[in-house]
């Protein structure tokens, strides 16, 4: 893939839509194009982050512990966007995630991502707005969830 295929992936992510093409060629020339086979581990849950994930094909997994063994929450695809929670906020990985299928990533490192953030403040905005958005959603399911344990 080329820097200028890369350049309009990231155009196609809400976080980075309103950003001026030559930043995000920038951007895309400083982040790590990183591949995972199946089953391959991007991160761990607990583990401290150090980087952001886009997913640039394939697929990906979000695993918590359960007493059964792993439990996906989440499948990640194409264009999607991980690992923010842990940078933006410096607390440990919330979930493992795992490559579903051959997986190919834009990764960003903790300094570049927050280096974007300052130098764009619509960024900061976008992120704001993704994490309302999960957080409305993980509500929604967990008030799901309790309405069905509490009509079992």
């Amino acid at each position: 893939m080329t820097l200028q295929e890369d350049v309009e992936r990231l155009r196609s992510i809400p976080l980075f839509a309103k950003i001026d093409p030559s930043k995000l060629k920038l951007l895309a020339f400083a982040a790590e194009r990183v591949t995972y086979e199946p089953g391959e581990v991007l991160f761990r849950q607990g583990d401290i982050g150090d980087a952001a994930y886009i997913i640039v094909d394939g697929s990906a997994a979000v695993e918590v512990p359960s007493p059964s063994g792993p439990l996906t929450v989440a499948r990640l695809g194409r264009n999607d966007f991980v690992g923010e929670i842990a940078i933006l906020c410096d607390v440990p990985r919330t979930a493992t995630v795992r490559a579903a299928e051959r997986l190919t990533t834009l990764k960003i490192s903790k300094d570049l991502f927050f280096r974007m953030v300052c130098q764009f403040p619509q960024i900061s905005v976008e992120v704001m707005r993704e994490l309302a958005r999960r957080l409305e959603r993980t509500t929604h399911q967990l008030q799901e969830a309790m309405d069905r344990s509490g009509s079992a």
